[in-house]
């Protein structure tokens, strides 16, 4: 809690800040004590701040009465070096010697409103959950219906052209289903299992799945892991889910071909995992988006891959992923996650 007081100058036309400020305040505003007091109030105060608080200050001299006294204002303020962060002041009266003197109590909004936003998020989360459940509960029994009776149909029909049909009306109706299983991933509460998990080994098993493909598709799959295990706390199949999509999605990219390396190190007790290929990259105006439910840059896909991936991540405790993309030079994915001791 930072703490001031202030005195209004006998022209009545500056603020100027008197006696104290204490060090959260000097914590919180960046400056030191030598700096600010003796000087404008509007050196910590927006603009807009300083002139609504002189008025009342001027009103309160004048009157004895003020709407702000003992009441909290919200307000953004600049620190020292320029950021901009929420804070709240509330400010109480006393007269010493027959001098005015207004302290000011103050509070660093930001990890409150960061909260706020966490809650409002979870909260639209579980509303937007509950609604793609039932949504999805109500389509996925007609899209079984459906692609039953079409491999059903393919199993008797004879003609070519029949069959080409049915095979789409097949394909697109397993799509579908894909896509709602993702839909759930994407907005459904994570039910993330805890165990030891060597991510080396787990690496090595995504490898050898994705080895074959890599091949069809000309893309040469490198995996670079050090001898020693790297033990991470997680659940494996979500894990291995993520490393699966991120080789999938790095073989799409590299649609003529390529080099994809996957590895992992050890760096100041976290484990770091990285999948680096060397395809197109992405333009800069979509990776702003690319975390976003829907948005894609494939010509085929749901644009929700990264989204799952990055909740199942973000859902390990401590774990963080992030994309690193410039066009022309390709793309790489790290993936943090706290190294568990053993």
């Amino acid at each position: 809690m930072g703490k001031k007081r202030e005195e209004l100058s006998s022209n009545r036309e500056a603020i100027i800040l008197r006696e104290a400020i204490n060090k959260a305040a000097e914590r919180i505003f960046g400056y030191s004590r030598e700096e600010v007091v003796g000087k404008d109030l509007g050196l910590i105060l927006s603009r807009e701040c300083e002139t609504g608080h002189k008025q009342a200050v001027s009103r309160f001299l004048e009157t004895r009465e003020s709407k702000l006294i003992g009441h909290q204002t919200e307000f953004l303020t600049p620190r020292k070096n320029g950021e901009k962060f929420p804070l709240s002041i509330s400010f109480s009266v006393s007269e010493v010697e027959g001098r005015i003197y207004f302290t000011g109590i103050i509070r660093d909004l930001t990890e409150t409103k960061a909260l706020q936003r966490q809650v409002a998020q979870s909260e639209r989360l579980a509303a937007l959950g509950q609604l793609v459940a039932e949504i999805t509960h109500e389509i996925k029994n007609p899209l079984i219906m459906i692609g039953g009776f079409a491999k059903q149909l393919s199993r008797t029909i004879r003609d070519e052209k029949s069959q080409s049909k049915l095979k789409i009306i097949a394909d697109e109706v397993q799509r579908l289903e894909n896509l709602l299983l993702e839909l759930k991933e994407v907005y459904r509460p994570q039910q993330l299992t805890r165990e030891k998990v060597n991510i080396n080994t787990l690496l090595r098993e995504v490898s050898s799945l994705s080895n074959e493909d890599c091949k069809f598709n000309n893309i040469a799959l490198e995996v670079e892991t050090p001898e020693d295990p790297l033990f991470v706390e997680g659940d494996p199949g979500k894990l291995k889910q993520v490393f699966l999509n991120l080789v999938k999605n790095a073989m799409e990219a590299m649609e003529t071909g390529g080099r994809l390396t996957i590895g992992s190190r050890r760096s100041d007790g976290r484990v770091e995992i990285h999948f680096s290929d060397n395809g197109p990259g992405i333009q800069p105006q979509d990776r702003e988006k690319l975390f976003t439910p829907f948005f894609t840059t494939k010509r085929r896909g749901s644009g929700l891959g990264l989204s799952v991936s990055k909740k199942i991540i973000e859902g390990h405790p401590g774990g963080t992923l992030d994309l690193l993309s410039e066009e022309g030079k390709g793309t790489i994915v790290k993936i943090s996650l706290p190294l568990l001791r053993y």
